[in-house]
């Protein structure tokens, strides 16, 4: 299967946020995410990707299809959940360039566009001035009863990119469980590197 890389940024970014509202929706809701996600949540969260200087999404398409897509914008634009464990610690967030979200469908996984997706955001760091990247994952315990046998974390790969977590930077960031009524905090683990 083909699948076309595109960075995309102003407008066309603003164009691709109801798709990736959905594609978030539906690639969060598995394992280790469990995210039940509404399209109204999606539309105000996403918001400040358009207000965003300096904001990106690198989009896979199967021919006009989003199929999978990550983005980032500077540190110091994300939401305060996301800079004040960074600021706690002593991080300039103005020296940071923020790997936000990474989602694909998984029909096409497997086929080296997380690697791409990172290529294109490092770059597009790189060439705003940023030396530093970071992102958060979620952390569940390894008992957790939705925990699939065949799950398998993806700090390998992060670390052949070059990341590596910070001890103790843990970001704490609300949402609703699948099954939940409510939302509840959930811990991510940062991890860093220098580009």
């Amino acid at each position: 299967m083909a699948v076309e890389i595109r960075t995309l940024t102003g407008e066309e970014l603003k164009t691709a946020l109801a798709d990736l509202a959905h594609l978030r929706i539906s690639v969060f809701r598995d394992w280790p995410y469990l995210y039940d996600g509404s399209a109204d949540y999606e539309a105000k969260y996403l918001q400040r990707y358009a207000q965003s200087d300096g904001a990106v999404i690198v989009g896979a398409y199967d021919g006009g299809k989003l199929v999978g897509a990550a983005t980032g914008e500077p540190l110091r634009k994300e939401l305060e959940a996301f800079r004040a464990p960074f600021e706690a610690r002593g991080f300039s967030c103005g020296d940071i360039f923020y790997m936000a979200e990474s989602v694909l469908d998984p029909a096409w996984r497997g086929q080296g566009i997380g690697h791409r997706f990172f290529d294109a955001r490092e770059a597009h760091a790189r060439q705003l001035g940023f030396g530093k990247a970071a992102f958060c994952a979620v952390v569940r315990p390894d008992d957790h009863p939705l925990r699939p046998q065949s799950y398998r974390p993806l700090d390998t790969f992060w670390r052949k990119r070059g990341y590596e977590k910070l001890d103790g930077l843990i970001v704490r960031f609300p949402w609703k469980d699948v099954g939940d009524t409510r939302e509840t905090e959930k811990p991510m683990q940062v991890w860093f590197r220098s580009l």
